[in-house]
């Protein structure tokens, strides 16, 4: 009790401190200053009642949530859609995945912005994709019986030890969630010491995301602007403690003869897409972005994704794939992106994000691990150099996918039956 008393204090002085942050955030973003209101428990005009709440943090989350929002709608046919996020980047790819819902900011955890969205919205049901844990939010949906569910579970081990240490907060939040689908059995172990009391393993609905037709389209389009070249793609590229993850690329690449193999790098952040661009100019590249809406020249050499929601249809016109956020200590973006596309898959040392798919992936074949950026370029090239090695790569990424498949369902139909017995 006494850490919840603090915590609700905190938050007493939390929205001047937030509001700061997002202004700063603004400054290489402007999305962040829009929709305002609803971040802070302003009432909303026009809100859905009686909804079935998915939240999903950013852009990661809300892709995942996409097979398990297909899957409950098949099973509740009837049923309206709420999809909230925390991120303008989520809130864009919500709105794009999901034009049949209503979508919006969730409030921060302030107990009279949490009360004001719940007598909203008055949610028959709240799934939370992955790891998000608000106090005071799953304290007030269990005072007032709406059943909650942690889907897609996933709990490092370094977000284990964060939680232990403020057990007193946390604990009992955790045990306030009526069910959580872990990822893995490794994932259920560190929930249930976390305080969660009710776990199953369900498996990850990212590897029921195949790529769609409009990515399908996009990345024949890409093709068209590349043509005949090979192209290695890095996909969400990060950015830790000054350390910038395409920097390191583009220096490694430099120090190899790529021949007329195009590098395509994509920035997770919007922020990032000039630094990026300029990055490859410094580095004495010939560049160009993707917003251009231009062929690449033939003698470009490095291709800037400056767009979102696109990451799929890089993908899938790649040769080669590296997942961002692996170079830097940023944990992994989603690798099972690229293997999903059939690509022939590099990732480096940081990968407590994706464990348990990066080392499956990387025990089977599925994809390789690499631990420098030299080691990324080196191993490139050998594959540029070298069509039965990727084309080995790529067998064995589709059984990978193919085993993996079915987590979704298997939610939807978890979720169906909390439901039913909670009415």
């Amino acid at each position: 009790m006494m850490w919840r008393g603090l915590y609700r204090v905190l938050w007493w002085f939390a929205p001047p401190v937030i509001r700061r942050y997002l202004r700063r955030r603004a400054r290489g973003n402007a999305a962040y200053l829009e929709h305002w209101d609803e971040r802070f428990g302003v009432p909303k005009a026009d809100v859905w009642r009686d909804v079935i709440w998915i939240h999903a943090v950013s852009v990661g989350e809300t892709n995942a949530a996409l097979p398990i929002v297909r899957a409950l709608q098949t099973r509740l046919p009837e049923s309206r859609f709420l999809i909230t996020q925390m991120t303008p980047t989520g809130r864009d790819t919500a709105q794009r995945l999901f034009p049949e819902a209503q979508c919006r900011y969730l409030p921060y955890d302030k107990p009279e912005y949490v009360r004001q969205f719940l007598d909203e919205h008055a949610p028959r049901i709240g799934v939370f994709m992955e790891t998000e844990i608000w106090a005071n939010l799953l304290h007030a949906c269990a005072q007032r019986r709406i059943p909650t569910v942690l889907a897609n579970a996933r709990l490092s081990e370094k977000s284990l030890r964060g939680y232990v240490r403020a057990a007193g907060l946390f604990r009992p939040a955790f045990a306030a969630l009526s069910l959580v689908l872990a990822q893995t059995e490794a994932d259920k172990t560190r929930l249930e010491t976390a305080g969660a009391r009710l776990v199953a393993v369900s498996g990850n609905s990212k590897y029921d995301l195949p790529p769609n037709a409009a990515a399908q389209a996009t990345a024949e389009l890409f093709r068209q602007r590349i043509g005949q070249r090979p192209v290695v793609v890095c996909g969400s590229t990060r950015e830790k403690n000054g350390t910038d993850e395409a920097q390191l690329l583009l220096d490694a690449w430099r120090q190899h003869d790529a021949g007329h193999a195009l590098l395509v790098i994509v920035p997770r952040h919007p922020e990032r897409f000039q630094a990026a661009f300029e990055a490859a100019q410094q580095a004495g590249f010939t560049a160009q972005k993707r917003s251009d809406n231009a062929p690449v020249a033939a003698d470009t050499q490095v291709w800037i994704g400056d767009s979102m929601g696109e990451l799929f249809a890089y993908y899938l016109c790649a040769d080669i794939a590296f997942v961002g956020g692996s170079l830097v200590d940023t944990g992994c973006q989603n690798v099972i992106e690229p293997i999903a596309c059939g690509v022939p898959t590099l990732f480096g040392f940081s990968t407590y994000n994706f464990a348990a798919a990066c080392a499956a992936a990387a025990e089977t074949g599925a994809a390789r691990q690499v631990h420098t950026a030299e080691e990324w370029a080196q191993v490139c090239h050998s594959w540029l150099g070298n069509d039965a090695a990727r084309h080995s790569v790529v067998g064995r990424a589709r059984g990978f996918i193919a085993r993996h498949a079915g987590a979704s369902e298997k939610m939807a139909d978890a979720m169906v039956h909390l439901l039913q017995s909670a009415a």
